[in-house]
């Protein structure tokens, strides 16, 4: 998705979506807009509810490494998942190029969330994580499953992405995702993060 004003309205719409789920707007929350969206956009939903799984992973990552010396960023982790991907694109016959630029928005917005529950919980100590995850053992095979998982959707949607109709496609997509995995105003804005690169240009 390259059109900044889409990314805006999307944004609104995607905000607006979670504010209803958290009883700012609970009117919104019963119109037909999701219904419609099944029949229009069916085919990029799974896409999206797999960005919306992984962005609520970012929880466990960020309670892993809240006050530790483990930083949000780690370039090295982050090349690693990249270049994996990339020759695993080979393979499902996609633009390595394409599908490395998908999940770096993945990371992104990761760390995005990341970032935000950090600052939420500095500012409230009292919803600060009382468990510690483990990365290695617990988080890291939830990312790998769904790292699978989406370069089988990435494949499976090849036709959609490069269509004229995949932007507005993906719009209502990721509603129906922020929606359906009732993502709160922090996720949603990571979730518009893991989008840009979805659609061909």
């Amino acid at each position: 998705m390259h059109s900044r004003t889409l990314r805006s309205a999307l944004l609104t719409v995607c905000a607006t979506a979670a504010l209803s789920l958290a009883g700012a707007a609970p009117a919104a929350a019963h119109t037909p807009a999701p219904v419609r969206a099944a029949a229009v956009a069916p085919g990029l939903t799974p896409l999206t509810d797999l960005f919306a799984e992984r962005l609520l992973v970012a929880d466990k990552v960020a309670a892993a490494k809240y006050g530790t010396d483990k930083p949000i960023d780690d370039p090295v982790r982050e090349q690693q998942i990249l270049d994996d991907v990339a020759a695993r694109a080979t393979g499902l016959g996609l633009d390595p190029a394409a599908v490395q630029a998908v999940f770096r928005d993945q990371i992104e917005a990761n760390k995005l969330v990341q970032r935000g529950l950090y600052a939420r919980w500095d500012a409230h100590p009292e919803e600060r994580p009382t468990e510690r995850p483990d990365l290695v053992k617990e988080v890291r095979p939830v990312l790998d499953r769904i790292t699978t998982q989406l370069l089988e959707a990435l494949q499976d949607t090849q036709r959609l992405r490069t269509s004229p109709s995949c932007e507005p496609r993906l719009g209502v997509a990721a509603v129906r995702s922020a929606y359906g995995h009732e993502l709160d105003a922090l996720h949603v804005r990571g979730l518009v993060r893991a989008l840009p690169s979805v659609c061909a240009d």
